[in-house]
């Protein structure tokens, strides 16, 4: 997809489902929440790239314990609104995780299979704690059985756009979070 201008960028902008506030207050609670659960031991947060940088970025300049960061790719959309059901790890860790508390932070959780697959990569590599924290978690679209360990944010079916997410690579830059105009009918 190529955007060539700006109201073409704006018209697949439906609605806003999240406010930036909504958003950043999200994140916060969820900093102290991470503060809590290790009071001070080092963590690692492990971003899958690249909806989650956002996340990721915003989150660790919030939390107080100290922590390392390491970075993931994934892909399973390829330019469309669909999972295409195949999981493809495009880019790995390059530390051995198995002395961490390894966070994994995601942007979304849709079918389920991304992280699945992740997960099952990462706990044989025997972390000393596994935890995934996702922004945004879609339960109707559930494919494999995979439940986060916290969730901000709970949303219907409905694909969506802005705070790390794209479609065709655009969009990661709104500082929310709205659902996309597939048509111009919607």
């Amino acid at each position: 997809m190529k955007i060539n201008n700006i109201d073409e960028f704006h018209c697949k902008i439906k609605r806003i489902i999240l406010s930036e506030e909504e958003i950043q207050n999200a994140v916060k609670q969820t900093a102290h929440m991470i503060d809590s659960l290790y009071d001070g031991t080092p963590i690692l947060l492990v971003s899958i790239l690249k909806g989650s940088f956002v996340f990721l970025a915003d989150l660790c300049k919030h939390i107080t314990v100290p922590c390392e960061i390491g970075f993931m790719a994934a892909k399973s959309y390829y330019e469309a609104t669909q999972s295409s059901g195949v999981v493809k790890i495009t880019m790995d860790l390059q530390q051995d995780i198995s002395g961490y508390h390894v966070i994994i932070v995601e942007d979304i959780i849709d079918t389920g299979r991304t992280l699945n697959d992740v997960v099952r990569l990462l706990k044989a590599r025997k972390p000393v704690s596994l935890r995934v924290i996702t922004l945004l978690d879609k339960p109707d679209r559930r494919m494999v059985d995979f439940q986060a360990d916290y969730v901000l944010f709970t949303i219907p079916d409905l694909f969506v756009i802005g705070y790390g997410l794209d479609y065709g690579e655009y969009y990661r830059n709104l500082p929310y979070i709205a659902e996309f105009r597939q048509t111009m009918e919607d």
